[in-house]
């Protein structure tokens, strides 16, 4: 059982971040950029090929988020459940 939920957490975040990264438009960063300026970004919705989303937030809240993607992938990449452990 523990396996299963593990597969989807793993599951929803790689899908997750796929469609995050798949669907942003970013500007064209400049060398210097202000970190309090604010972005805006449009993100696609899961669950539809049309809505998208818009979503603003600082440069440096941007790099913070992408930060922490990368850990949660990282973190369900290496948590997984080994026969060997019982789990």
């Amino acid at each position: 059982m523990l396996r299963i939920a593990s597969a989807a957490v793993l599951t929803a975040s790689l899908f997750s971040i796929a469609a995050a990264s798949a669907s942003v438009q970013e500007a064209p960063k400049r060398k210097g950029s202000d970190p309090n300026e604010v972005v805006c970004k449009k993100e696609a919705v899961l669950g539809s090929r049309l809505q998208t989303r818009k979503v603003c937030m600082t440069r440096s809240e941007w790099a913070g988020q992408r930060q922490a993607d990368r850990e949660n992938v990282e973190r369900s990449q290496t948590n997984t459940c080994q026969r060997q452990a019982g789990c």
